[in-house]
């Protein structure tokens, strides 16, 4: 009896002692070390594929938009051969060029007026008190996020029982509202970068306020500003829905114009193809003279401090 029990003992630590050794030599799951150099070159090279493949999903859809405005074809994906027909159908085309002016002429006046507003409306709200400037942060960051038709339907109800007919003034009114809180908040960083002091400064060396804005603040500002400008024509040239809501019945928008094409599911004018374009590269001028001028403003800056 005192011999079984041993060897029951003695199996039992050998199954014991077995299933330990198996434990230990049990393959211990592998950690990624992230701050390898192999590791973070393959890290590298997927982030450049991806902001190459995003870039590319962007700006194909343009260059083969500029590629076929040099050519006749009606559709993209036939080439019938390099031209200049397209651009000179559009320059023959008055109701294409009308709609056109047009929308330069409301943008460019949307961008002008929303900037004025917006930069004073911005200097007012920076230099208000800590609770009047949460109260204007949080109203301006509703015309941004309310949907655009509210403020459409909301203008239109607004004219209509102030008995005022839709004219030129309640477009660039409708665009104006749209079009100021971007500007706003385009200049609010500049504004907190400024050094508070500076003002006061002004002031205490004999300035007047308003020769201390023009002179000190503006100046510091300008990038903000252009941006607003730039923003608030690209909203302008952009926007349908307010436009229909606002405009006059007999005046014509290229977003209208081509809304009242597709509505038809008439097909779309090749002329367009060269429209886009030259507009595409105006923009594109543009915006190489505003990067040029900031990039110009902060060396200037660097080399005065």
């Amino acid at each position: 009896m005192v011999i079984l029990i041993l060897l029951m003992t003695f199996m039992h630590l050998s199954k014991k002692r077995r299933i330990n050794d198996v434990r230990i030599t049990e393959v211990s799951p592998t950690k990624i070390n992230f701050n390898s150099p192999k590791i973070k070159s393959i890290i590298k090279t997927v982030a450049k594929v991806f902001v190459y493949v995003m870039l590319f999903s962007m700006y194909a859809p343009i260059l083969i938009l500029i590629l076929f405005s040099f050519t006749n074809a009606t559709l993209i994906g036939n080439w019938n051969g390099f031209s200049f027909d397209l651009y000179i159908d559009l320059f023959n085309d008055e109701e294409v060029l009308t709609a056109f002016f047009n929308t330069v002429i409301v943008a460019l006046t949307t961008g002008i007026v929303s900037t004025l507003l917006g930069t004073l409306g911005a200097i007012g709200i920076f230099y208000s008190s800590k609770k009047m400037r949460r109260v204007f942060d949080v109203v301006g960051q509703i015309p941004v996020l309310n949907p655009e038709i509210v403020t459409a339907l909301s203008l239109t109800i607004m004219f209509v029982a102030l008995g005022i007919q839709f004219n030129f003034i309640t477009l660039l009114i409708g665009h104006v509202v749209l079009t100021i809180p971007f500007v706003v908040l385009s200049i609010t960083p500049k504004l907190k970068q400024l050094d508070p002091n500076t003002y006061e400064a002004a002031l205490d060396l004999g300035a007047k306020p308003a020769k201390a804005l023009r002179k000190v603040i503006i100046p510091e500002i300008m990038p903000g500003i252009l941006s607003g400008f730039l923003l608030s024509v690209t909203l302008s040239l952009d926007d349908y829905i307010i436009t229909a809501f606002t405009k006059d019945p007999s005046f014509v928008t290229l977003s209208t114009y081509i809304y009242g094409i597709t509505a038809k599911k008439g097909a779309l004018p090749p002329m367009l193809r060269a429209l886009t374009t030259i507009i595409f590269i105006i923009t594109l001028i543009i915006l190489l003279i505003v990067n040029f001028y900031n990039k110009r403003q902060k060396k200037m800056g660097g080399f005065n401090k």
